[in-house]
This record gives structure tokens, C-alpha cells and sequence, in this order.
């Protein structure tokens, strides 16, 4: 998707390092040439989730592998897959890029791009953040500030940053630019992440009418609706528009994720097992750290229901493990503990805590991931492992203090909803009926059509002696599992998966 904002030559008026806050640009003043054309082209592919931005990226850097810019936009990219491997790469590819004497020469608005891209390669991700939302004030049109500084956000769990940072920029933007959709997109995600439903919707709609194939705004609607317990709506949404986000893109496996979550509320776990083994973890999946993630999520909150799923834990571990990861990033700790937990290898789960552990001793302070690790990672891993091992009370111990700060080592709200469910789980295998009484009353007012609170809240009764009350709490579930199940059995695209 190109335009004649993408047209502007290097240093003309409206260029990336020219222009004026209330002006378009098209790349960076520094990059020209055969190097602009992959800069645009890898953009377009990075807001809207498409493969090639990995291989335009790489083109750019090629053409013009002296340009700093180039070299950020790389960091952006490894940065924001959370692969650690890809990140080292991308610090060597990155080099002496900050120095002076490279960026003496940079306009302002790439010089900030280059810090933050500095700053993330070192592990201060909040600086980075900073940085960019720096430079989204002074030049609110630059869509890869926007792009990658929302990222961040999310990667941080900062809900209100997710909304504001776009949000703030909106107004400076021509509706009729070919990226403002993708901007509504991601303003939808930080509208649903502040509890704003009915906003979110409508923004992320009016995205998905611009572009269909914008498949971050249709997992900002995907969300909205998984918030609501609007299961038989959210699946009817996604059967609509298989055609648009179901393959070829980088969001496929987490929006596929997605359906399978409205399955499991609507009882369906057969399909939930068919779409994880057609969509989620197959033998065609590579081990990326986003896509594992999803699948031990997934089939964490099988665990939780009782559900067995024969030999899948045992892949999955293994493919954790082959990854050898070390402390980049907590929240894939915290899955890939899932997994070891789900496997059984509790050895495995022990064995990363205490290297977690031994890395803290030396990680300064100005390392992201520390605090995410300290402060939620550590008690939460060590929380599922006590949860896998039957040691209720202690988990319960380890989430009850860390509940309300789970965002601050990054998610949603629907992915951190695995954790919250474990305290819940821990709270009734350890008989702690009143501590389970408060937890499933808060849940269940502020989402009052969710099965899983209604079925949880029957084993309360049932532990509480209290037959009449397990028999209401288990009809209501029931019934609002019946609306999902029947949008599943009405839709084509809820099939297998793939």
C-alpha cells in the first residue's frame, strides 16, 4: 500500500527529517533511493502484520547498511518479537549506530529513533518507551514512533499508555491517509484494555471497514468481546472474516488463539483441541516465543478445567526447552513454566527460576526485565509449580499479594486472565472458601456473562454445602455456554483451524 505521502524524495519538503509537526513524511531524510522504497514497503508490512516486513527490512538494511535508521528499524523489529536470539543479532547488526559520529548528522526525529532503539537493546524498554512517546508529541504523524511505541506499551502492560499515546496523536492525522486505519486499530486495543467497550468497538469496527485485512484491529474487536462474555458474538465476527485473518499473517496463531478461548467458554473443548492442533501447535509450528505462549495459555486453562490433552504438554515443554532462553523477558517465563508444569518437568520449571534468581543477584537496575522478573515473573512461576504439585495454600500465598500488579510484567487482560483463574483454582483446591467467595463475587460483577465464574462459583457452593445455590450457579453457566455453542455450530470457519 503505498501513497504520494510515500512518494516524497529525501530531504524534500514533508520528508522524514524535514517537515514540520502538522506535515506527512515519507522515510527517513538519511535514507534514499532503492532504501526508501523498502523503508515504505516494510512500514506498511509492519502495521499491518504482514511476513514481508521481515524480508523489506532486511532489503533496507542491505541497501543501505551504514544508515542508522535502517539499523533501528531491524532492532524495532527483533525487539518486538521478544526472541532473544533475534535481539542479539540485532545488537551486532545495530553496532556503533548510536555513537556521534554516526547520528551527528540525523534529524532530530531519527537521532530519537536510534536512542530508543539504544536504549531497548540494552534493556531498558521503559526508556525506549519514553523516548518515543518523546517524539510522537513533537511529530505526532510518524507512524513507526506509533507503531513500535505501542508495542511497547503492550509488551509493558500499560493500559492507558496503549490508548493515550495513539489517542494523543489522532487529531493530527487526515482521515484519508491509508495508515490511519491501522492507527484506529491499535487505539481500539487501548480503548478495550481501560474498560471503554463500547468506544472500543465502534473505533475498531470503523478500522476494520477501512482495511479487512487489519488483523490488529480485528483482535482490538476479538477483545472487546472476550471482555464482555460476548462469546457467540466475538465467533461470529471471526467466521465472518476467516478470509482476513486466518493465514499469512504474523497475528494468525494469537487471533486463532482467540477462538479457541470463546470454544472453551462455550463448553466446546473437542473444538478447542482441534483448533490447537490445527492452528495454534502443529508440526509445521516454528518455537516462536509469541506462538508458545499462546499454546501453553491455551492449554494451561485446560489444566485448570480438568481437561486432558493427551501428549500435547510433552511438545510443548520439549519445544520450550530446545529454545534454551535466558531472563529476556518474564512473561514467556512464566508460559514456559506452564509447560513444564503441564509436562510434569517440574525440574525444568525449578531450573529456570534459579537461574532467574542468580541473574537478578547481577542485572542492573536499569534493566527492564529485572522488575517484571523480581516482582511478578518469579512469584507467579513459582506459583504454577506449587498450583501443578497439589501445594495449594502456597500458591494462593504467592498470587494473592502480586494480583492487582500482574500488568507490569506485560499482556492483556484476557492473557493474564490464566493467572488470575489459577488463584481462583488454588483458592478452592486449598478450601478457602471465603478468600474463593470474594474473588468469584469480584469477577462475576464485573464480568457478569462469563461460564467459567458461574461453573466456578457451583464448586463453591458445592464446597460451601450449599446444594440449591450450586444448582443456580451451574444453570447460569450453562446457559450462557449455550449462546457460544450455538454461533460454533452455525459457522465455517469455527471447523478444525487451519
Amino acid at each position: 500500500m503505498t501513497s504520494d505521502r510515500h512518494a516524497l524524495s529525501p530531504g524534500s519538503p514533508g520528508s522524514f527529517g524535514s517537515f514540520g509537526s502538522s506535515g506527512s513524511f515519507g522515510p527517513p531524510g538519511s535514507i534514499g533511493g532503492e532504501a526508501a522504497r523498502h523503508y515504505e514497503r516494510a512500514l506498511d508490512a509492519l502495521l499491518f502484520f504482514r511476513p514481508e516486513m521481515v524480508t523489506e527490512s532486511a532489503a533496507l538494511l542491505r541497501a543501505a547498511p551504514h544508515a542508522p535508521m535502517a539499523r533501528a528499524f531491524g532492532a524495532y523489529l527483533a525487539l518486538m518479537g521478544t526472541e532473544e536470539k533475534d535481539v542479539a543479532g540485532a545488537r551486532l547488526s545495530f553496532g556503533d549506530a548510536a555513537a556521534p559520529e554516526r547520528t551527528a548528522g540525523l534529524a532530530p526525529r531519527e537521532r530519537m529513533h536510534v536512542a530508543a532503539a539504544a536504549a531497548w537493546l540494552d534493556g531498558d524498554i521503559h526508556r525506549a518507551g519514553t523516548v518515543l512517546a518523546e517524539l510522537t508529541a513533537a511529530h505526532p504523524r510518524d507512524a513507526l514512533a506509533l507503531a513500535v511505541g505501542h508495542q511497547i506499551d503492550f509488551l509493558t502492560g500499560d493500559a492507558r499508555s496503549l490508548r493515550d499515546r495513539v489517542g494523543g496523536a489522532l487529531s493530527a492525522w487526515d482521515g484519508d491517509d491509508p495508515h490511519y486505519g491501522p492507527l484506529l486499530g491499535m487505539f481500539a486495543f487501548g480503548l478495550e484494555e481501560c474498560g471503554q467497550y463500547g468506544r472500543s468497538e465502534e473505533v475498531g469496527r470503523e478500522a476494520v471497514e477501512r482495511n479487512p485485512k487489519d488483523v490488529w484491529a480485528i483482535h482490538s474487536v476479538v477483545h472487546n468481546h472476550e471482555m464482555q462474555g460476548r462469546f457467540a458474538d466475538g465467533i461470529r465476527f471471526l467466521d465472518a472474516r476467516a478470509g482476513d485473518w486466518a493465514a499469512d499473517n504474523f497475528l494468525q496463531v494469537h487471533n486463532w488463539w482467540h477462538y479457541a478461548l470463546y470454544a472453551l467458554e462455550s463448553g466446546d473443548t473437542a473444538r478447542v483441541l482441534r483448533v490447537y492442533d490445527g492452528s495454534v501447535r502443529h508440526a509445521e509450528s516454528e518455537p516462536l516465543a509469541m506462538q508458545l505462549l499462546d499454546a501453553s495459555s491455551l492449554l494451561w486453562r485446560l489444566l485448570l478445567a480438568g481437561v486432558p490433552t493427551g501428549n500435547r504438554w510433552a511438545e510443548l515443554a520439549a519445544a520450550w526447552a530446545g529454545r534454551e532462553d535466558g531472563p529476556h523477558y518474564a512473561f514467556n517465563d512464566v508460559h514456559a513454566v506452564m509447560a513444564y508444569v503441564g509436562a510434569g518437568r517440574f525440574a525444568d520449571a525449578e531450573r529456570l527460576m534459579a537461574d532467574r534468581r542468580a541473574w537478578l543477584r547481577s542485572a542492573g537496575p536499569g534493566v527492564g526485565n529485572r522488575a517484571m522478573t523480581e516482582e511478578i515473573g518469579l512469584p507467579v512461576c513459582g506459583a504454577l509449580v506449587a498450583y501443578g504439585q497439589g501445594r495449594y495454600e502456597e500458591a494462593v500465598g504467592l498470587l494473592l499479594p502480586i494480583r492487582h500488579r500482574l500488568s507490569r510484567f506485560g499482556g492483556s487482560h484476557a492473557q493474564r486472565d490464566a493467572v488470575e483463574r489459577t488463584l481462583v483454582e488454588s483458592a478452592l483446591g486449598a478450601g478457602l472458601a471465603d478468600l474463593a467467595r470474594m474473588l468469584l463475587s469480584e469477577r462475576v460483577n464485573v464480568r457478569p456473562v462469563c461460564p467459567y465464574n458461574w461453573r466456578a462459583g457451583a464448586r463453591l457452593a458445592e464446597l460451601r454445602g450449599d446444594a440449591r445455590e450450586a444448582q443456580r450457579a451451574g444453570a447460569r453457566a450453562a446457559e450462557q455456554a449455550a449462546r457460544g455453542a450455538a454461533a460454533l455450530a452455525e459457522g465455517a470457519a469455527g471447523a478444525t483451524g487451519r
